[in-house]
């Protein structure tokens, strides 16, 4: 948020200084002094404001203001999410998906199963709903087969991570190839090239090596099936087609607004009511609510659950997530503080000048964003706003203008820390502590941001040299 009448008068090195400070001390409160993520979120929150100057009485505001927009988008994603979890849990369903899984692909291939799953799952959705519609099938294989969370868990995340990074019509590279002016296609061509080895390397072979060395016990976050659910669970046919339900549905509505964008449907398309009912109904948190009450009813009511019981069930699946909402909420407020501060800026400021290869300076300035306020797309639109003055002037070819699209993309995912929401959201649902996240979620994040720019960089060279 941006304040009124203040302007930031420390530089930027000051501010980076400052913000370096904050993230040690958060460390420190939370891995060395074992403080509550939470509190210490807020604690470290509130004194970063106070030493970036934001003035006293616009204090709380700001850090309201960063906890209530995460959990704007967080709070009923999570919550819904997990309903619909404990529901296909409980009931069986997610059994039944895993033996599905486990007897196509045999043991040894479940969490190359699950990954694949997720990358075709991943293509239309965002990464947290991605997630936690997926989350209760990786918890039942990781029951079923063993050796820990992280085996499965890593593979499915990092696969929902590439997608939602590299490929249209996830926001970033929109936002960027609309700033760019691309080629939307040759983007999406682009994202395509980097994202699938870039997901074998960074997300699965990464996922069975930590897999092995950390072996961690599968989180009850979203309960468990009983005996009698088990032994009676509900048909593959029908739990794939209530998961594919929201996907479908947010699908329509990123597949009408990017009809619209590129010109396939007319311009008054978008003020007509139909249009905007669709839209609606395939938001993210519409979709999941129409997906929870068609699961009441499936593996509910028409298995014999009664309501109160069913009632219950529900009740009992938010408990367990509030603690991942608040403090993810918190991290959130974090970044919405360092961002407030204008440390962004004056970073972005500094590297712009520094006369650096146009797709390099476009893969750090988004990075050193990443690094310094938490919030992907803020790097990357903002990177994109920077040098697509630049990139206009610089006479590149359509396959190069895609492939700094993905450059700029992939800066904006690196080093996952204690800013970003997303950290704690997998952390939390992993059931990871900080360091434990910091060795296997920011690691793999920055592995993705990494190898990504390297393919880009490389599609960006052969298309200079073809052109």
């Amino acid at each position: 948020m941006t304040i009124e009448g203040w302007e930031q008068a420390l530089g930027a090195g000051p501010l980076l200084l400052i913000a370096g400070l904050a993230i040690v001390a958060l460390l420190f409160l939370i891995i060395k002094l074992r403080m509550h993520a939470l509190l210490a979120l807020i604690l470290i929150s509130l004194a970063t404001a106070f030493a970036t100057g934001i003035p006293a009485d616009k204090v709380v505001s700001v850090l309201v203001g960063g906890f209530g927009s995460t959990l704007g988008t967080v709070a009923l994603l999570v919550g819904l999410g997990a309903m619909l979890g404990r529901i296909v849990e409980t009931s069986g369903g997610a059994k039944t998906l895993a033996d599905y899984l486990i007897n196509l692909f045999g043991e040894k291939r479940a969490p190359f199963a699950l990954g694949v799953a997720s990358l075709i799952f991943g293509f239309p959705i965002f990464f947290d709903a991605g997630l936690v519609v997926m989350l209760p099938v990786v918890f039942a294989v990781a029951h079923r087969l063993g050796g820990g969370v992280l085996r499965y868990g890593l593979p499915a995340a990092g696969a929902f991570s590439v997608m939602h990074i590299f490929l249209p019509p996830h926001p970033g590279p929109v936002a960027a190839a609309t700033f760019f002016d691309a080629n939307v296609g040759l983007v999406v061509i682009v994202g395509l090239i980097a994202a699938i080895p870039t997901w074998y390397v960074t997300a699965y072979l990464f996922g069975l090596w930590t897999g092995k060395k950390l072996v961690l016990p599968v989180p009850e976050i979203l309960g468990r099936a009983d005996a009698e659910a088990e032994a009676n669970p509900p048909r593959f046919r029908t739990v794939v087609l209530l998961l594919l339900l929201p996907l479908v549905l947010i699908f329509l509505n990123t597949g009408l607004s990017t009809a619209a964008s590129a010109g396939l449907l007319p311009e008054t398309a978008k003020s007509e009511t139909w249009y905007q009912v669709l839209r609606t109904i395939g938001e993210t948190p519409v979709a999941l609510l129409i997906a929870v009450l068609v699961a009441m009813f499936v593996l509910g009511r028409r298995r014999g659950t009664g309501a109160g019981a069913l009632e219950k069930l529900l009740e009992s699946s938010l408990g367990p997530v509030c603690s991942v909402i608040l403090i993810t909420g918190a991290g959130g407020m974090f970044g919405g503080v360092l961002r407030t501060s204008g440390i962004g800026k004056a970073l972005a400021d500094v590297l712009g000048d520094a006369g650096i290869p146009l797709i390099l300076a476009g893969f750090l300035i988004s990075a050193i964003l990443r690094i310094a306020q938490g919030s992907a797309t803020v790097a990357l639109t903002t990177t994109a706003g920077l040098i697509a003055p630049a990139v206009a002037l610089a006479g590149l070819n359509g396959m190069q203008v895609a492939s700094l699209v993905i450059a700029v993309a992939a800066g904006s995912v690196v080093v996952s820390h204690v800013n970003d929401s997303g950290f704690w959201l997998v952390g939390r649902f992993f059931g990871m502590d900080v360091k434990t996240t910091l060795m296997t979620w920011t690691v793999m994040e920055t592995l993705i941001g990494v190898m990504g720019f390297g393919i880009a960089a490389v599609v960006f060279a052969v298309a200079g040299a073809a052109g």
